[in-house]
């Protein structure tokens, strides 16, 4: 199945948080990629977990905030 976007995040205990939104779904998950990731490590961090849910994503609807 295929995701419309995915948002990176940190959350307030300072973890980064990964939202998978299909359609009206929103599905979060906590990835434990140190408080300096790079940008390439967290998207495949997310890529990562959105396959692990079962789905996929085209890269560039990966947004980090």
């Amino acid at each position: 199945m295929k995701a419309d976007r995915i948002e990176i995040s940190r959350d307030e205990q300072s973890n980064w948080l990964i939202r998978i939104q299909v359609g009206e779904e929103v599905i979060r998950r906590h990835s434990h990629e140190s408080k300096d990731a790079d940008e390439a490590t967290l998207r495949d961090a997310a890529l990562k977990i959105a396959a692990d849910e079962g789905y996929t994503i085209d890269p560039l609807n990966i947004v980090i905030s």
